[in-house]
């Protein structure tokens, strides 16, 4: 108990950074579950869509920023599907790997380029960038709303992808690639309709992000790009609720690590927790044994 109440500050803390990599996390686990490909330039569009607020609120205010930068967020998405995987939709995987990565490093670039290489600070946003108390321990209000909002659509996303039209769409395609495009499923539809929802999800995620972290440089989503990767294959690469409790695991722990006094060890600690479940689990806590076609 005295244990909690010490570290509360940090539970909280890693509560709320975990829900920011669980939205994450769900971007690479449905691309994953649809293509059976890892999207390394989805933690970069997570960077991308700080850097949209920043520049869009100097000239506009937050009630129309944010909504601009959701949509330029989902549009990035949808250009990195068009460029950087469907031409090279029947390339083999290890050519769609490559030309993914070279997405990343182009988004990267780009920013180094508008930025010129300088931490941006993302605006303070009302009411959610707010300092309150709780049990004694000060933290801002984003903290609590992450959890909440992130449960929220979760099962908002669990009830598209059950009870939809596109929903059944995408079930059938992770299910087998080949047979749900001779059954009349619009492949390219579905891909991009995937590509579309992690994206809105990973702007979502910046914002509750940036809103506690507020330094925006090029390369910025690279370790939490990384961590939401490594918490989508600790609950099981392809399965929702595994990355999200994959993202509120890592978040919980690397904060506790924190709080006491091991930062230094907070992101290695990841890394070893996953070379540990994939030991005993190699498909993840969720994830589902695949057995090869011949």
């Amino acid at each position: 108990m005295d244990f909690a109440v010490n570290n509360l500050p940090y539970i909280l803390a890693g509560i709320s950074t975990g829900g920011q990599y669980a939205l994450i996390a769900i971007g690479y686990t449905m691309v994953y579950g649809i293509l059976r490909l890892i999207n390394f330039a989805h933690g970069d569009v997570f960077m991308a869509a700080g850097l949209v607020l920043v520049y869009t609120h100097t000239v506009l205010p937050l009630y129309i920023s944010i909504p601009l930068t959701i949509i330029v967020t989902v549009l990035l998405g949808f250009g990195v599907e068009r460029f950087a995987y469907k031409p090279l939709r029947n390339a083999p995987r290890m050519s769609i790997m490559i030309s993914a990565i070279g997405m990343s490093y182009l988004i990267q670039n780009i920013a180094l380029y508008v930025t010129g290489g300088l931490t941006k600070y993302y605006p303070p946003i009302p009411w959610i960038s707010d300092s309150i108390q709780i049990a004694g321990a000060m933290t801002k209000r984003v903290t609590v709303i992450t959890p909440f909002l992130t449960i929220v659509l979760v099962v908002a996303l669990v009830c598209l992808i059950k009870y939809t039209k596109i929903g059944m769409a995408m079930r059938a395609v992770s299910r087998d690639f080949e047979t749900a495009e001779l059954m009349g499923i619009k492949l390219d539809g579905v891909i991009s309709t995937t590509f579309i929802i992690g994206s809105f999800l990973a702007a979502v995620g910046s914002l509750l992000f940036f809103s506690n972290y507020t330094g925006v440089t090029p390369t910025v989503g690279a370790m939490p790009g990384l961590k939401a990767f490594v918490a989508a294959v600790f609950g099981g690469i392809g399965s929702i609720p595994g990355a999200v409790i994959g993202g509120f695991l890592i978040g919980i722990c690397e904060n506790i690590i924190k709080g006491l006094g091991w930062t230094t060890f907070s992101d290695a600690f990841t890394f070893v927790l996953l070379i540990i479940v994939l030991m005993f689990m190699p498909t993840g806590i969720f994830g589902e044994k695949v057995t090869d076609k011949v």
